[in-house]
């Protein structure tokens, strides 16, 4: 599953405006562009890695690993 550089930025700007660095962002596409639907502070990761196949929270792992 890819996302658009706008789907992108849009959950960046979501998730910082409730200033969170990792943060589950449930949008909808529509003809204005990503609509945001829900900020979770804390998201589940079982639907994203089964729809997208990646390892998500190894993601958020090394993430957080980088910024310590």
């Amino acid at each position: 599953m890819e996302f658009t550089c706008e789907e992108e930025v849009t959950a960046i700007k979501a998730a910082k405006a409730l200033g969170s660095h990792v943060a589950g962002v449930d949008m909808l596409q529509s003809d204005r562009g990503p609509l945001v639907i829900e900020v979770n502070s804390s998201p589940g990761l079982e639907g994203i890695e089964a729809a997208t196949g990646q390892d998500i929270a190894g993601e958020i792992v090394k993430f957080i690993e980088r910024k310590v």
